[in-house]
This record gives C-alpha cells, sequence and structure tokens, in this order.
C-alpha cells in the first residue's frame, strides 16, 4: 500500500487481484494486508513429497551404481553413474523450475503439450529405431527419445484439463467424457503398435481419473467397453499385418529393417511371445536361453536377497542379468537389500499416493486434484507394474522403475511429475482459505473454465 500526496490509499494486487486496505486497525489509518511479495514467499511446496523424490533419487544413484556393472567401458568405473546423475540433474533443474510455475499455466497449453506428443510418439512409431523388438524412439542428436514415457504424463494433463472444464456437481459432462476417450483412444492406439503395457497403463490411469473426477459407474463402464472393443480392432489389425508380412517374405531372404519405417508385425508378434512364454513359466530344469535369461537371472538375484540382501554394492546377478540397470533393476534392490528393502521401496511409492491423495482431497478446485492424483498414479503404478514384471507375476515388459531405472527419458518425464505435485501443492488453494487473497490470485490464474469446484473437498 502506497499513498499519494492527496491521501488516496492505492491498493495493492495480486495476479490482477485487487486487495482491499484493512481498516480494522486504528482510527484514521489504514494498514494494508499481506503483499503480493510478502504472500509469495509464504507459498511453499509439500516437504513430505520433496522428501519422498530426495529419497528416490538417494536410492536410484546406489542402486544403479551396482546395476552398471554390464556397461562399464575401459577403467572407468564411474561413467554409467555419472551419465545417469547427468539426468538426475537435469530432472531436477526442470522439476524446481516446474514447481515454481503456476499449475494452471501447464494445463492452459495442455492441448498443445498433448498435440506435439502424439506427432512425436507418431514419427518414431513410423519412422523410429526399434528398440528390444519395437519401434519407440527416435535420435536427437546424440540422445534417445521415447515418445511414449513423454505421451503417458501428457495424456494425465490433458484429461485434466478437459475433465475441470467439464465439471459438474459429482459429475462429468457427456462431452467431456467423449473427448477424454477419444484422446486415450488416439495415443492407446499408437502405443499398442510398440507395446501393451503402456496402452494399458495410459488407459488404467485414465479410468482412474474417471472415477477421482465423480463420473458414474455405469458411464465408466461403457467407456471401458469402448477400450475393449478398441483393443479387439487392434488385435484383428496385428493379425491381419502378421499374415500379409509372412505372405510377403515367401521366397525371400532380406533382413527385416530395423530403422526407419520397420516391421510393425515384429512387435505384435514378441508381445504374443512373451505372454506364451509366460503362461508357460521357468522350471529348474529349463535350460539358459535368450528368451527366458532375464527371468531367470532376476529370480536367482531375488532369491540370492533373502530377507535382508547381501548388502549394497554386493550384487552378483547385475554381471549376467541382461538390462539390470533398467527393466529388472528391482531384482537388485532386492539382492542387495533384501525382502525388507524391497517392501520399502514399495511403500514409499505408495506414500507417494497417500500424500497425493491426502492434498488433493482439501483443495478448493478440481484441476490442482485431477493433476496431483493423476501424476501420483502414474508414478505408483508404474513402479507396481515393473515391481510385477520383475517377480514374475506380469508377462516381460519394458517399463522402467520412475525415477530410479536407467533412461534419460524416464527420469526427465518423472522428475517432471513429480514438479507438477509440487506445483499444486503450493499454488492450489485449500478449501479453508474461503475467499482469501491466494484463493483470489487462484481463480484469476485458472479463469472461468478451470475454476471448477473440487466436488470431494472437505466442505
Amino acid at each position: 500500500m502506497a499513498d499519494n500526496q492527496d491521501g488516496i490509499y492505492i491498493r495493492e494486487s495480486i495476479g490482477g487481484v485487487p486487495v482491499e486496505p484493512d481498516k480494522s486497525r486504528g482510527k484514521g489509518k489504514k494498514t494494508p494486508r499481506k503483499t503480493s511479495e510478502a504472500v509469495a514467499a509464504t507459498l511453499k511446496s509439500d516437504p513430505y513429497i520433496w522428501g519422498i523424490y530426495l529419497m528416490l533419487v538417494l536410492i536410484s544413484i546406489i542402486e544403479l551404481y551396482s546395476a552398471s556393472a554390464t556397461e562399464v567401458v575401459g577403467t572407468n568405473v564411474y561413467a554409467p553413474l555419472i551419465r545417469h546423475g547427468m539426468f538426475l540433474g537435469i530432472g531436477f533443474v526442470l522439476l524446481y523450475l516446474v514447481q515454481r510455475t503456476h499449475y494452471g499455466y501447464i494445463a492452459r497449453f495442455a492441448g498443445l503439450i498433448g498435440v506435439l506428443s502424439w506427432l512425436a510418439l507418431a514419427y518414431s512409431t513410423f519412422m523410429g529405431v526399434e528398440i528390444n523388438g519395437a519401434q519407440r524412439a527416435f535420435m536427437l542428436g546424440p540422445f534417445t527419445v521415447q515418445p511414449p514415457e513423454i505421451v503417458k504424463l501428457t495424456v494425465i494433463i490433458w484429461l485434466a484439463a478437459i475433465l475441470a472444464k467439464s465439471q459438474q456437481r459429482h459429475d462429468v459432462k457427456t462431452s467431456g467424457i467423449v473427448y477424454s476417450a477419444i484422446i486415450v483412444a488416439a495415443f492407446g492406439g499408437l502405443l499398442a503398435l510398440n507395446g501393451l503395457t503402456n496402452t494399458l497403463l495410459v488407459m488404467v490411469v485414465s479410468v482412474s481419473m474417471f472415477l477421482i473426477c465423480g463420473i458414474p459407474l455405469k458411464k465408466i463402464c461403457i467407456v471401458i467397453g469402448v477400450y475393449a472393443a478398441l483393443f479387439g480392432v487392434f488385435y484383428l489389425f496385428t493379425k491381419v499385418i502378421n499374415r500379409s508380412s509372412e505372405f510377403d517374405k515367401v521366397g525371400q531372404t532380406e533382413e527385416v529393417v530395423t530403422t526407419g519405417g520397420g516391421d510393425h508385425s515384429l512387435g505384435s508378434k514378441t508381445q504374443v511371445n512373451r505372454i506364451v512364454r509366460f503362461f508357460q513359466g521357468v522350471h529348474p530344469e529349463d535350460s539358459l536361453t535368450d528368451e527366458n535369461r532375464q527371468v531367470i537371472m532376476a529370480k536367482l538375484a531375488q532369491a540370492r536377497g533373502g530377507i535382508v540382501g547381501k548388502g549394497l554394492g554386493n550384487s552378483r546377478e547385475s554381471v549376467r542379468l541382461p538390462l539390470a540397470f533398467s527393466d529388472y533393476i528391482y531384482s537388485i534392490v532386492i539382492e542387495e537389500s533384501g525382502l525388507i528393502g524391497g517392501i520399502f521401496l514399495m511403500i514409499l511409492y505408495l506414500l507417494l499416493l497417500a500424500r497425493a491423495g491426502y492434498v488433493a482431497y482439501h483443495l478448493s478446485r478440481a484441476l490442482p486434484a485431477f493433476l496431483i492424483l493423476g501424476c501420483a498414479i502414474l508414478i505408483v503404478f508404474q513402479a507396481l507394474v515393473h515391481m510385477a514384471i520383475v517377480t514374475g507375476l506380469f508377462p516381460v515388459s519394458g517399463q522402467p522403475l520412475p525415477l530410479i531405472s536407467k533412461g534419460g527419458t524416464s527420469v526427465l518425464v518423472m522428475s517432471v511429475a513429480i514438479g507438477i505435485m509440487l506445483s499444486v501443492s503450493r499454488y492450489a488453494t485449500r478449501q479453508k482459505e474461503g475467499k482469501s487473497v491466494r484463493d483470489n490470485a487462484e481463480a484469476q490464474h485458472l479463469g472461468e473454465d478451470l475454476n471448477a469446484i473440487n466436488a470431494s473437498a472437505d466442505n
């Protein structure tokens, strides 16, 4: 507050929202409320989410150093750790910048972000390079970019914005449900060409967000039915591709090109073979082959870990286990820290979801609640899928352990997801704050279309 020469008081404002002076102190004197700088200084990110993130990063550094034995080249044993540390450092910078940015700005550009990520996914699917029998990436200079990892987060941001705009009292407009289902189908169709696990992840997270935003169970069942029908169409489509591919290869001896417009029937065949081997299982009398090596070595690592493990840095199977540093790093965690360490890591992820649920429950508006829960569900569900694959509950599929497995794209995307959660905890208004200055500032950032009330708030 400042006064001019005529004694007229100038009002402070935050985010363009005027703040009236406080007239309760003294007679004839007007004391201002908190200025925008003072209010901004009081906004803090959730310390529990920060703590879980830093703990996961610490575990990642320790375990990836042990699991990267097969990647050591020459005498520099720290090279894999340095590369991973570089991505963790970039991820931390992104996280810090995102958590200092109002989540409303991110939601505003959700459509643009979604379209760009879909185009990147389409490019990697039809023009990218093959990784582990599926086209999932493209090269950007010396770096490999995996759009499926980016897509999983952008779908959540896009759905959160659409569902917030379509929010009604304990329900969502039918148009919002239709738009959301179309978006999931558009991304899922491309993801399914490279692997069903990411497709299932996106669909499960989308259904979870439908439940969170209060869509009636009947409508959710209809959406699930549509998803199932799309899976059926995809299955028939891949069967046609396989038959066409087999027909074209009769009498030919050329090798399948692995870069740029490769054979998509290869990806579907790999998926079917993995499912078949999953139901067949592994047995003590089985000989070691390229197909069962990962499963057998992962089970040996877990069996060797026992209850308390062999100690940090004492992994033996990391030398023989392919992809121990990425798709099977959880088995190295169990080998070194035992069943106790494996359960501790699982609980750490679940605590992240629990904390996100606690924050979301007390928020005044729907959009931040959808964002923080969507990001948490993605991180936790992907972690559980990774653990289920490593322990033999799910078929083999490439799914990194969030923030722990090696993988630049995955680390960066998950860091941004944590940053969005921290941004929500920093800027979103709690329902008990009512018509406060902070509440008015948030309303100004969101505008009328994204300003829907959180129906699950503890009123």
